[in-house]
């Protein structure tokens, strides 16, 4: 009998736990990785530039790029630096911005990518796209996923609190767009790759239900491990849809109505998630993922991030434009101004204040 099967595209190597960096350099001198240690590691000037101190006498063979920030003239800037210099592969040490310069700057010189997260904000860190601002707004540019990931949570403690807890919506925010996949595999014919649905579905069920928060070394391996599972899920389906769906099409509203105010990702793919949940009528299981999100201080309404209820109902009308052809609760309800309005004071009421 024949053994069928897929290959699935992922890493090589996923370290993640406390300590992770220091055994950086035994990950990155993999043979698969770089045989000869001429390394091109593309940092920020803030925790990067502290990190390089700690870990530059480990890897004399690499060349250090400090990025100015996270648009897409800067990872163009950061390939070209970069495309002389005859390396093995590109490391991309920092938050979600310089590993999204650098994932896109490997691509464009064609080197593999490492990516190791400093903090844990959203699931750009292993997936195939590179979120970048241009000069219309915010763009995702599909690129290879990294070779290699590694998470120190010692470092990720020392992050921000909000960066870290803006992962936590994003995870969750899965479940929504697992749901809004299966809405268009029934009623357009959508094609559903159920094994990039279970991943991604099951990395954001591991975080609605931990109990713990970002104290705890329990739970922000939970979030870690759940952020790469949502990558590799993008990457087997060959597309975002397991992690993108209504919530992120009001993301991505946000930031390009409101780019000087947008919050963070997570956090307004989060927030979408409930409101898309409560509009397909999943009122008990939007409910809990409110509570959820409230419990790790993250927003559920438009206030809790400074927006107002009519720029939350312009950034719901205006969604569905930010990914045209892909069908959501969105497309599905083709709500009105009034309409969504309507629906935005039955969500409101439901999930309290």
């Amino acid at each position: 009998m024949p053994v069928l099967t897929r290959l699935i595209p992922s890493p090589l190597a996923v370290d993640i736990r406390p300590g992770a960096l220091d055994d950086l350099a035994t990950v990155l001198c993999d043979q698969r990785i770089s045989a000869s240690g001429k390394l091109a590691i593309a940092i920020s000037g803030g925790s990067g530039a502290r990190l390089r101190e700690r870990l530059a006498p480990a890897l004399p063979g690499a060349s250090w790029y400090e990025v100015g920030g996270g648009t897409l003239d800067d990872a163009i800037r950061l390939a070209d630096a970069m495309k002389s210099g005859h390396y093995d592969a590109v490391v991309g040490l920092g938050g979600g911005k310089i590993i999204d310069c650098a994932k896109y700057a490997a691509a464009r010189i064609g080197l593999p990518l490492v990516a190791v997260a400093t903090n844990l904000s959203h699931d750009g860190l292993c997936s195939p796209v590179a979120t970048l601002d241009n000069d219309a707004g915010r763009g995702s540019y599909g690129v290879p996923n990294p070779i290699a990931v590694v998470i120190d949570l010692d470092v990720i403690r020392e992050a921000p609190a909000r960066y870290v807890r803006s992962g936590i919506g994003d995870v969750i925010s899965n479940i929504s767009a697992v749901a809004d996949w299966e809405l268009s595999h029934r009623v357009t014919g959508e094609s559903i790759d159920g094994l990039a649905a279970a991943m991604a579905r099951q990395a954001g069920e591991a975080i609605l239900r931990h109990p713990g928060d970002v104290s705890q070394d329990d739970f922000l391996q939970t979030l870690a491990e759940g952020l790469v599972m949502t990558g590799i899920s993008m990457s087997v389906a060959g597309d975002s849809r397991p992690a993108s769906g209504a919530c992120h099409e009001i993301n991505h509203a946000f930031d390009l109505l409101f780019p000087k105010r947008a919050a963070s990702h997570g956090e307004q793919c989060g927030m979408g998630a409930v409101f898309a949940m409560h509009l397909r009528g999943a009122g008990e299981q939007a409910g809990y993922m409110a509570e959820v999100l409230r419990r790790h201080q993250q927003p559920v309404l438009p206030g809790d991030i400074g927006f107002s209820v009519d720029e939350f109902v312009q950034a719901v009308e205006f969604a569905p434009q930010t990914r045209p052809g892909r069908y959501t609760i969105l497309e599905h309800l083709n709500l009105s101004t009034d309409q969504i309005k309507d629906a935005y004071a039955d969500y409101a009421k439901a999930i309290g204040s």
